[in-house]
């Protein structure tokens, strides 16, 4: 009788247990499902928008229009606007984001077709971190990003300092990926290349000088650029967040104690972790 009053509590106590992780996986999700994506839009904010008719200036594109190339985008199959409405739930735009592989979400009004903001992961991820500090803590923040596999660990797209401009835009197409850690002769990561920086090539003129060293491209540049901001594999996922929002960047560089590569780990990855993976759901699967 007394084995089984212990056995008894013992699986209530284990029932508890499971309902608080249970709870604790769960907190960001209920958070983004119950948030529009009107409430992450600022109160003051700026949105451009381009005329169809606007030029692109470009040495040898400039007879070109935004139109021509928006016709033929869409020529492609499956190459729709996606957007969402202000009354979808933010755990709908991150989905969207991280399904469709895509970096902006318009958050457009059905009725009147207006396009009221554009959402990013960065602006959703600093929504949670600013109005989320009531929410109870997950225990997930405390464990080590090494512990959680979260980011990319294999097949690292880099660039040596050394290389071409040509070999970083080559990279950028075959890899189809958004940033290159530049490093040295010995891995360690001295810069990062950004798909940002390849626009800013036009804006400087530079695109027809294409054989120049990236260590030549990274001191050329005279606008403001994403800085190398790192993490290591023992550091908690907590202060990973903390690091990614603070710095304002898409993404941290995963480094061993010589500052060699190791991982990257974007901002959709740590939504994914987050908010989708509870759910069940792995929108960064191929």
């Amino acid at each position: 009788m007394e084995l089984w009053i212990l056995c008894h509590r013992c699986r209530k106590r284990s029932g508890k247990r499971r309902s608080k992780v249970l709870v604790d996986a769960t907190v960001y999700l209920n958070f983004m499902k119950s948030h529009r994506c009107y409430d992450a839009i600022p109160t003051s904010c700026k949105l451009v928008i381009f005329d169809t008719t606007l030029q692109v200036q470009m040495y040898g594109l400039e007879s070109h229009r935004i139109e021509t190339w928006r016709d033929v985008y869409l020529q492609y199959p499956n190459q729709l606007l996606v957007s969402i409405s202000p009354e979808a739930s933010l755990f709908d735009a991150i989905y969207s984001l991280l399904r469709h592989k895509i970096h902006r979400l318009p958050v457009i009004d059905p009725e009147s077709g207006n396009v009221l903001h554009i959402l990013t992961h960065k602006r959703i991820l600093k929504f949670l971190h600013l109005f989320g500090k009531k929410l109870p803590r997950p225990a997930f923040l405390q464990r080590q990003i090494q512990q959680l596999g979260i980011g990319t660990f294999r097949n690292i797209a880099t660039i040596q300092q050394t290389a071409t401009l040509y070999d970083a835009l080559s990279v950028f197409v075959e890899r189809r990926v958004s940033a290159l850690p530049v490093v040295d002769e010995q891995g360690r990561v001295v810069a990062l290349y950004s798909r940002f920086d390849v626009i800013n090539l036009a804006a400087q003129k530079i695109y027809n000088n294409l054989d120049m060293t990236m260590q030549e491209a990274i001191r050329r540049r005279s606008c403001y650029v994403e800085g190398v901001i790192k993490c290591h594999p023992d550091e908690t996922l907590e202060t990973v967040i903390e690091r990614i929002v603070t710095a304002e960047v898409h993404r941290l560089v995963l480094v061993d104690k010589a500052d060699v590569v190791k991982g990257i780990i974007s901002l959709s990855d740590l939504l994914q972790a987050m908010v989708l993976t509870p759910a069940g759901i792995d929108a960064l699967v191929s």
